[in-house]
């Protein structure tokens, strides 16, 4: 028992050191210190994600059941990374151009980003790994039993109720690891960090326990090499077909894995990470087979007959007492099973939250896209709700098919399901003509074949398949046989379900794609996916309405969050010459958009989000010529044409807009003038009045002498407070004034402005200090003025029933900070929001306004900070940021 509860202990304290491995990650990536998570040798070893409890337990029995047949699932790997280098390029390369979050995020934005088809690809896959989970559990809680029976513990419960136990916690430990947050990239430094560590555990268990085999058991590398010549293993026959079929078969599965692809594909930052993995990841995959044929001999001749070959790599430690090599090997076993469940559920969630769920939303929801609220929470839950039930459907497989079954013969039904998907991706990244419809048709013909010659029949006779389907046929039909399909008899099960599978959904795909004639949609798409070196650009052209900023904003903000949406759309609306949060919704831009969205809810439900607020997304007249004449210089022409008229239609707006400006500088200067003289004569007039008053009065009494007094000075005090703000505004504009930089903190400066604006007793203000504990190195008076008049400005002009004001800290962009300043009143109208930072411009027409200095003031201190002051539009009131620099920000003040 004391040995149970170290090994309990160990795993314990290795589940910990993964998560403070994910976490550092994690917190490393948000600090923007990435260099060495992008590392290529992390990026190759987070590869080793093929490696699962299938490689680390299972190919030792698949030797020992079948000799060196186990060498095909390394092979077949081997040869894509190192002769099909180009095709994984290609990947790579449309998975970042179309920025795409899974294999059915793939397949679906190569034919037309087809929902129905996404939802097919995500269904199969699902089904397809749920063996691979199930084969997970198996080995796990076949280990656990091992260590159970060798200390000889009693009762130590029903296998199928571990298993449940175990499903349980990796199911715990998948939500908390890869959900932690909704990633707009999809890409999850932490857990392929672990992964990466992961990746040495295993390799460096299965080496230990290889060579205390050989030298510590057999004495040697030449008493091996005899004892497996005298072996069964030693006289073993190749069977070319099936070998032909394993090797192909491996091959698609390392293709078409959604872990795999997810870790290949999506986790990968950098295309050039393939040359190290093209040579590095065969050698690890060399290094993980090179002591399976050993353990397998030494395990047949040391251990007793009928023991479970699956289990050789943990029971041989066990049979002479090496309970910490063993625990090490458990420990192997263990990372291998938790990697794979974990990335695989991460995958497969992401797919079906972006390709089933989200669309559902879309449909049922009222007011689709455009309807308010953050949408980010439903996608975390739909997330991890999936991932409960993929790993519950891979306990169910277990319990219903046993767990009895070799690991490498569960592992081989799950490699031939989520091989169907090869033909439509290999189709759609060559060939211009595949259609959405023969890719249809061709994966659900390949799946039912799948289903019906493998994955029914791997539940065992009897189970699901009565012994009469197997022997002649369902309802009699003998060429039905899932062993004999069309009456050809006598294959390898796993070579006749490999052959027909493949074949049908091949021929399917092909014939009916030349059969059908594919979308415009689909034809613009096929020419990215396939020149992708030639032009990787935008993926189609948007066309038809015209869509409104404020709701693609909104949409994006739900999606993406706020920060991360306002910095793209302002990236977008600069880019475009413009001023604010508000972009002309121009193709380029919507494009852009839904490449940012397809991070996070997929292409395909980004593609009908963005479709929903833009009002459709048909293919123009001028796309339309594009994809009927596909040569090179047509496609040029129509290029020029299109970015010389978005060229005319910026510009006219600017134009249109810059003579709009001076009108209203016009205007605004008028009225300045006339309010500045005014503002100067009041005070002139009351001072002069009063003091000919002093002058020639005789007889005042000290009381009216004081007030005539005090009057003239508090005059004079108005009219200095005026010429300060003219002269404090021409030396910030002349750059003649010298900032005196101390340190202090974000919260005290905000006390300070509360206090000098009034307290805050004229308009009750929210605020959370414990985020204003934040050093700053600035000027603190000048900063202090620039949060004075937006406080004393809330005060003035908030016109709610019931006004409030609140002051929100939060992270900015490049290190720095945001401090947002929102009242709940009517806010300032659309056509003045560009005009509120001049120096001739009010916030409003009430008499409460001032002379219109004070945000243009705040302007110019504001870049003499490094910072600035910008208008928020959309807050639902008044809504001022103040950006302050990542330099002005210290660890203390």
């Amino acid at each position: 028992m004391a040995t149970l509860n170290v090994l309990v202990a160990v795993c314990l304290a290795y589940v910990a050191l993964l998560f403070g491995v994910a976490f550092m990650a994690e917190r490393a990536a948000l600090r923007g210190r990435v260099k060495w998570l992008r590392s290529p040798v992390v990026y190759t070893l987070s590869l080793s994600i093929y490696c699962t409890a299938w490689t680390f337990y299972g190919a030792v029995g698949y030797a020992a059941r079948s000799g060196l047949e186990y060498l095909t699932i390394y092979i077949g790997p081997t040869l894509i990374m190192v002769g099909w280098w180009w095709v994984l390029r290609k990947m790579v390369r449309v998975g970042r151009a179309q920025r795409v979050t899974s294999i059915a995020d793939l397949i679906s934005s190569r034919y037309g980003k087809s929902t129905i088809l996404a939802i097919l690809v995500t269904t199969m896959a699902v089904a397809g790994t749920t063996p691979y989970i199930a084969l997970q559990l198996q080995s796990v809680t076949l280990s656990f039993a091992a260590f159970a029976g060798t200390t000889e513990i009693a009762g130590v419960g029903n296998s199928r109720w571990t298993a449940l136990w175990v499903a349980v916690g990796l199911t715990l430990f998948t939500i908390l690891f890869g959900t932690r947050n909704l990633d707009a990239n999809e890409r999850h430094h932490g857990v392929v960090m672990a992964i990466a560590l992961e990746a040495v555990v295993k390799l460096f268990a299965l080496l230990a326990v290889g060579v205390f085999v050989v030298w510590g058991m057999s004495g040697g590398v030449g008493a091996m090499l005899e004892q497996i010549d005298a072996s069964d293993i030693g006289s073993w026959q190749m069977q070319g077909g099936r070998w032909a079929g394993l090797i192909f078969l491996s091959a698609a599965a390392f293709l078409t894995l959604p872990r795999m692809f997810q870790v290949l594909v999506v986790e990968n930052e950098n295309e050039d990470h393939l040359r190290l993995a093209s040579w590095a990841f065969p050698t690890y995959l060399m290094l993980m087979s090179l002591f399976v044929v050993p353990i397998a001999v030494v395990g047949l001749a040391r251990l007793p007959q009928g023991a479970n070959p699956d289990l050789f790599v943990l029971t041989v430690p066990l049979s002479q007492g090496q309970t910490g090599l063993a625990m090490l090997s458990f420990l192997g076993g263990f990372s291998s099973a938790t990697s794979m469940v974990i990335v695989a559920a991460i995958a497969l969630s992401t797919m079906v939250s972006n390709h089933i769920v989200m669309p559902i939303w879309l449909r049922v929801a009222y007011g689709g896209a455009k309807m308010s609220g953050d949408v980010r929470n439903l996608v975390l839950f739909s997330r991890r709700v999936a991932i409960a039930v993929v790993v519950l459907m891979g306990y169910i497989y277990y319990r219903f098919s046993g767990g009895g079954a070799a690991l490498a013969a569960i592992g081989l039904v799950s490699f031939a399901g989520v091989a169907q998907f090869l033909p439509a991706m290999l189709g759609g990244l060559f060939w211009r003509g595949a259609t959405r419809t023969g890719a249809i048709m061709g994966l659900i013909t390949g799946f039912a074949v799948w289903t019906w010659s493998m994955l029914l029949p791997s539940f065992g006779t009897g189970e699901i398949l009565s012994p009469q389907v197997f022997e002649a046929g369902p309802w009699g039909l003998g060429w039905l046989r899932p062993h004999a399909l069309f009456g050809i008899d006598g294959l390898d099960p796993l070579v006749h379900a490999i052959l027909w599978s493949m074949s049908l959904n091949t021929l399917v795909f092909v014939a009916v794609s030349l059969g059908s004639f594919p979308s415009p949609l689909e034809r613009l798409q096929g020419a990215q996916f396939v020149d992708v070196f030639l032009h990787s650009a935008r993926p189609q052209s948007w066309s038809g309405g015209v869509a409104q900023s404020e709701d693609l904003l909104i949409m994006a903000q739900r999606i993406l969050g706020p920060i991360e949406a306002q910095a793209l759309f302002r990236r977008a609306a600069s880019k475009q010459g413009l001023v604010g949060y508000l972009p002309e919704p121009v193709p380029d831009f919507l494009n852009e958009l839904e490449r940012e969205l397809s991070g996070s809810v997929g292409a395909a439900t980004a593609h009908a989000m963005v479709g929903q607020i833009v009002g459709g997304a048909s293919v123009s007249v001028k796309d339309l010529m594009a994809v009927a004449d596909e040569t090179a210089q047509m496609m040029e022409y129509s290029s020029q044409l299109e970015i010389k008229s978005e060229e005319l239609t910026r510009t006219a707006r600017q134009l249109r807009e810059a003579n709009e400006k001076l009108t209203a500088l016009s205007v605004q200067k008028d009225a300045f003038l006339s309010q500045i003289s005014h503002e100067l004569r009041t005070p002139m007039t009351s001072i002069r009045a009063f003091s000919e008053i002093l002058r020639d009065t005789d007889g005042l009494r000290s009381a009216e002498k004081a007030k005539y007094a005090s009057i003239i000075h508090d005059e004079a005090v108005r009219l200095t407070r005026l010429l300060d703000d003219l002269l404090d505004l021409s030396v910030l504009e002349s750059g003649q004034v010298n900032m005196n930089m101390r340190r202090g903190t974000l919260k005290d400066i905000l006390d300070h402005a509360m206090a000098a604006a009034g307290g805050g007793k004229a308009l009750p203000v929210q605020r959370n200090r414990e985020n204003e504990h934040i050093g700053l190195w600035t000027d603190l008076d000048r900063l202090a003025q620039v949060f004075i008049n937006l406080i004393a400005n809330a005060q003035k002009y908030c016109d709610a029933s019931q006004p409030e004001l609140r002051i929100l800290v939060k992270p900015g962009q490049a290190g720095g900070i945001d401090v947002d300043f929102v009242d709940n009143g009517s806010g300032i109208p659309h056509d003045r929001q560009e005009m509120v930072f001049e120096k001739f411009a009010r916030v409003s027409d009430q008499g409460a306004g001032g002379a219109g200095l004070g945000l243009a003031i705040c302007r110019e201190i504001m870049v003499r900070l490094g910072g600035r002051i910008t208008y928020l539009p959309g807050q639902g009131g008044g809504a001022f940021r103040v950006s302050l620099p990542g330099e002005a920000l210290t660890t203390s003040a």
